[in-house]
């Protein structure tokens, strides 16, 4: 029995003890963020999955673990030896966990959770379905919890401000805005769980969750105050003081807990049911209306200021230059047989870390050699990656977090020599990039309208990715931030998103792919922000513009496949990108730029 069965059966012991016939164990923490922190691991923990998206469930005999199509390959590696069944999401005859419980939870059964991991939404299903079963949901006990006895402890980094050169916006105004939509909804209280959306309301940051710079918190708004949610000792008197300045009065984190408990049985609460946990709504008086809808910080966070978006263009060609250096020393490098993709990785920061402005990454560099880079979300670690030989694909996924915004970019980069397919199917994800990028399109249009101009090249071949075209991007902030997401399939998680129309000040990433399981991956990754095009008696039209400066692999392209228009943006995105970067590169690596971005013919 190894560590994970051994895990997984003292918490069946547990269940057994509480009478519960099911247990579930999410990826999220209180706060239904996309990646947590150490403390909230515990369903990698028990399982042995690392991946930032699934869940466990475990009944008294057997544990499953569910997780989406880009960790598919990772999980049953992972999975090997525990004893948990994986089930992969989206394929044909794979039930969805809602649909599991309801056919293998016996009746009068129980099935059992810890409610501060849920979202409210999944929280009422689940009572829905065990209702059917005449059972009980017990979602109080954190059982999972008591058996890891060396749990790490909850972050408390320090909490920063950002000035208003960079948020554009005081931390006074957006909470006026957003007590504005309170009073359109009817709303006197508004809860906000979100951790993104917290940091942005108050012109803060922190760094509880690696690469996301949020503060582990809760906010409650009134139209008189507003009651932040924080472990205190994470707060400085002088952060306290530009606080407290805005009306914002500090509390204990665990404290709303209790507190919502005493609001008025007259009170209007708005809240996000895909945000909130189950647990702090259950806490709610019987008797108040709640509200439910989009945090409205949301859609305004995801529309940059104008301040915002002048710095945003600003990080990407720091991060351009960051990009192309690393590129330049990647080719020179690779023929000596000494580059791993741990090795990479670590060049790729450091060139960016020569930026004084550079705080962080914004997620972990994914350099992925020829069969790794065909998990979507593969990263090397100091002691297990794979050498880079001079031939096939290298494909690096990776970002930062500036003063100035948040980066991602993806290239697959030729380590030498190419086979016909692997240039075929490059240019492929290179033209529904390009088509993506190109789009002109009526506003109100969503980006679940736009996914098949990135998809198009594919399915025409009928071939496809198995995960988003996009992401919207916060500012320094979270590198996957909605509303907004360029994806035709409705989301599994719960979460609005694409059917959100494009606004204007939108950041929002373009990156289509290819993945050959045991040979190679491909994907490239633009960021593009949303704005007017012409208005006129059709409507209103949107576009993009392209942040992201750094060539696309010439070695992969196969000129012949492309448009006449995808040709001519290619080469004017190249020529862009020399006179960008150019100027900022040393002799010989803007040598080697000029070469780079030379037209296509």
């Amino acid at each position: 029995m190894n560590v994970n069965q051994e895990r997984i059966a003292k918490l069946q012991e547990k269940m057994q003890a509480a009478d519960m016939d099911m247990y579930l164990v999410p990826t999220a923490d209180f706060h239904q963020s996309e990646y947590v922190g150490t403390y909230f691991k515990v369903r990698a923990w028990l399982s042995g999955f690392s991946g930032s998206a699934g869940t466990l469930l475990v009944t008294r005999e057997n544990a499953y673990l569910w997780t989406d199509g880009r960790y598919f390959i990772q999980a049953a590696k992972q999975l090997e030896g525990t004893g948990v069944t994986l089930m992969k999401m989206g394929e044909e005859g794979v039930p969805t966990v809602e649909e599991f419980i309801k056919e293998n939870l016996p009746m009068n059964g129980c099935l059992g959770c810890d409610g501060r991991t849920i979202h409210v939404a999944e929280g009422k299903d689940f009572e829905a379905l065990v209702q059917e079963k005449e059972g009980r949901f017990e979602y109080q006990d954190d059982l999972a919890g008591e058996i890891w006895t060396d749990r790490p402890e909850m972050s408390k980094e320090p909490v920063y401000t950002l000035d208003v050169k960079y948020a554009g916006k005081s931390r006074e105004d957006k909470i006026q805005d957003v007590r504005d939509a309170m009073k359109e909804a009817g709303a006197n209280v508004h809860i906000i769980s979100s951790m993104d959306d917290i940091v942005w309301l108050l012109n803060i940051r922190g760094n509880d969750i690696i690469y996301n710079p949020v503060v582990m918190s809760y906010v409650m708004v009134t139209m008189e105050q507003v009651h932040f949610y924080v472990q205190e000792e994470a707060v400085s008197e002088q952060v306290r003081a530009e606080l407290e300045k805005a009306g914002v009065v500090l509390h204990d984190y665990f404290a709303i807990y209790e507190d919502v408990k005493a609001l008025a049985e007259d009170s209007k609460i708005m809240l996000e049911d895909a945000c909130t946990n189950y647990t702090l709504y259950k806490n709610l008086p019987e008797n108040v209306e709640v509200i439910f809808q989009s945090n409205p910080a949301a859609i305004m966070k995801g529309c940059k200021n104008e301040v915002e978006m002048k710095n945003i263009r600003i990080a990407h060609i720091k991060d351009a230059k960051a990009m192309c250096r690393f590129i330049y020393w990647f080719k020179n490098n690779v023929n000596s047989g000494e580059i791993t993709e741990y090795s990479a990785a670590e060049k790729s920061l450091e060139f960016r870390k020569e930026d004084e402005d550079c705080l962080d990454l914004s997620f972990e560099t994914i350099c992925a050699y020829e069969a790794n880079a065909a998990m979507c979300h593969y990263a090397p670690t100091e002691t297990e990656y794979a050498k880079v030989e001079p031939k096939g694909f290298f494909l690096i996924d990776s970002g930062a977090q500036y003063w100035q915004g948040t980066t991602d970019i993806t290239r697959t980069i030729a380590a030498g020599e190419l086979t016909q397919e692997q240039k075929e199917n490059f240019t492929l994800v290179l033209q529904g990039h390009i088509r993506l990028a190109m789009a002109k399109f009526q506003y109100g249009c969503s980006g679940a309208n736009l996914d098949v101009l990135a998809r198009g090249p594919l399915w025409e071949r009928a071939m496809d990715f198995n995960h988003g075209t996009g992401h919207g991007v916060g500012y320094l902030l979270n590198v996957h931030e909605g509303p907004q997401n360029i994806n035709w399939r409705m989301r599994a998680n719960g979460r609005r998103g694409n059917t959100t129309p494009l606004e204007e000040g939108m950041l929002t990433s373009d990156e289509p792919g290819l993945y050959l399981e045991g040979k190679y991956g491909i994907r490239t990754e633009n960021l593009l922000l949303c704005k007017k095009a012409e208005k006129n008696g059709y409507g209103q039209f949107m576009e993009f513009e392209n942040m992201t400066w750094v060539p696309y692999e010439r070695e992969a392209i196969l000129p012949e496949m492309l448009t006449k228009a995808e040709l001519v943006w290619l080469n004017e995105y190249h020529q862009k990108v020399y006179e960008i970067v150019g100027p900022m590169l040393s002799e010989e690596e803007r040598q080697w730029l000029k070469e780079a971005t030379a037209e296509i013919k």
